[in-house]
């Protein structure tokens, strides 16, 4: 992983990754038929958006004031087949990519609180993972209703 010379060089990082996944997630609401299934995927990349507005906010006015919570696990990303994005991806494909996705995402920020000494900053990476782990959680409640349900 990165070595980073201080906080803002930290939250610059994080920044560019939640851009990184506003990216992600219009690009898959594009591809996808259904109009629901795209407004799902653009309310994603809108909370996204949210995400990098705050990290700047902290950034700017180095106030770190996140609330860190508990999120229950699924696991159900821990069972399913990576898949690679396509013009013709289906729902549950998607699905699966997303959540790998946001799984990925809160790896990173557990990574991160890991690694700051700084109280206050270890907290918004906490904060953070809380946040992608609720994504996923959606995701893998979405999977569970949408296509095991249906097997």
């Amino acid at each position: 992983m990165k070595t980073f010379g201080s906080i803002d060089e930290i939250l610059d990082f994080a920044m560019k990754s939640e851009q990184e996944a506003v990216d992600f997630y219009t690009s898959l609401a594009e591809k996808m038929k259904s109009r629901e299934i795209k407004d799902i995927f653009l309310e994603f990349a809108r909370e996204e958006v949210a995400h990098k507005a705050r990290l700047q906010k902290i950034k700017e006015e180095k106030v770190f004031d996140m609330e860190v919570e508990k999120v229950q696990d699924l696991k159900i990303s821990d069972y399913v087949v990576s898949i690679k994005p396509s013009d013709d991806m289906e729902y549950a494909d998607a699905l699966v990519l997303a959540m790998k996705k946001e799984k990925a995402a809160f790896k990173l920020y557990t990574a991160l609180s890991e690694r700051t000494d700084v109280p206050e900053l270890k907290k918004v990476f906490q904060a953070l993972a809380v946040e992608e782990s609720k994504h996923k959680l959606r995701f893998e409640l979405e999977y569970d209703e949408y296509v095991m349900r249906e097997n």
